[in-house]
C-alpha cells in the first residue's frame, strides 16, 4: 500500500497544482486586461476595454458553467461558438481529473500520516516533484523555441477537428486571445505550477528532517 501511496502522490499531488495553475490563470480577468492593452486590442477589434472585460466575462461565466452558448452569441460568430463549446468540454474534464486529484491526494496523504510515517510522506513529497520538474522545463524550453509549433500539438492532441482555427482578420476571438495571450499564459501556468513544487518540496524537506520528532508527537497524541 505504501509503494501505491507513493506512486499516488508522485503523479496526483503535482497533477492537482498543475490543474489549480491552469484554472487561477484562465480566469484572472487582471491578467485580461493587461494582454488587451499590451496587444492594443481596442484598435485591433474597434472595441473599448469595457467592452472587452464584458465580452471576456461572459465567456470565463461560460467555461465557468454559470452560462450557456447565449452569452456568447452576441460577440462570436457560429465557428467560435462551436470551438468554445469545445473548450468547455476540456474544461469539464480538468474539473473532473482536478477533484479526482485532489480526493487521491488527501487519501493517499492521509493513510501516511495515520500511519505514522511522516519521513517517507516528507521524502516523497520531496524527491517526486523533481519529475515533473524535469518535465514542464523541456517543455518551457521548446515551446520558447518554438511556441506556435507545439501550440498546434496541443490542438491537434485535444480537438478532434480545425474549428481552433480561426480568421484574425474577422474573429473577434482570435483578436481578443492573439498568440501572445497564450504564450504569456502559459508563462504564467508554468511560473505558478513550479512555485507550489517548491512549496510542496519545502514542506516534504521538513516532513523528511523532522520525520522522528513529528512521528513521536502523533504517538503522543
Amino acid at each position: 500500500m505504501e509503494r501505491v501511496g507513493k506512486i499516488g502522490i508522485v503523479f496526483f499531488v503535482p497533477l492537482l497544482l498543475l490543474l489549480l495553475s491552469v484554472e487561477i490563470n484562465t480566469f484572472n480577468e487582471k491578467f485580461y486586461l493587461k494582454s488587451y492593452i499590451d496587444n492594443n486590442v481596442e484598435s485591433v477589434t474597434g472595441k473599448s476595454l469595457s467592452e472587452l472585460m464584458d465580452v471576456t466575462e461572459n465567456l470565463l461565466d461560460y467555461l465557468r458553467d454559470e452560462a450557456d452558448e447565449g452569452v456568447l452569441r452576441p460577440n462570436f460568430n457560429e465557428r467560435e461558438i462551436l470551438h468554445m463549446i469545445d473548450v468547455k468540454v476540456l474544461f469539464k474534464y480538468g474539473y473532473i481529473l482536478r477533484n479526482i486529484s485532489f480526493f487521491i491526494s488527501v487519501l493517499v496523504i492521509a493513510y501516511f500520516i495515520l500511519n505514522k510515517k511522516i519521513k517517507p510522506l516528507g521524502r516523497i513529497l520531496f524527491f517526486g516533484p523533481f519529475i515533473w520538474w524535469t518535465a514542464i522545463l523541456l517543455l518551457f524550453i521548446l515551446s520558447l523555441n518554438d511556441f506556435n509549433k507545439y501550440f498546434t500539438y496541443f490542438h491537434l492532441i485535444f480537438f478532434d477537428n480545425d474549428l481552433w482555427i480561426l480568421n484574425p482578420k474577422t474573429d473577434l476571438l482570435i483578436q481578443m486571445l492573439p498568440q501572445d495571450f497564450f504564450m504569456n499564459i502559459f508563462k504564467n501556468i508554468v511560473l505558478l505550477f513550479l512555485i507550489m513544487l517548491v512549496i510542496i518540496q519545502i514542506v516534504g524537506y521538513i516532513l523528511m528532517k523532522k520525520g522522528k520528532d513529528i512521528s513521536g508527537r502523533i504517538n503522543n497524541f
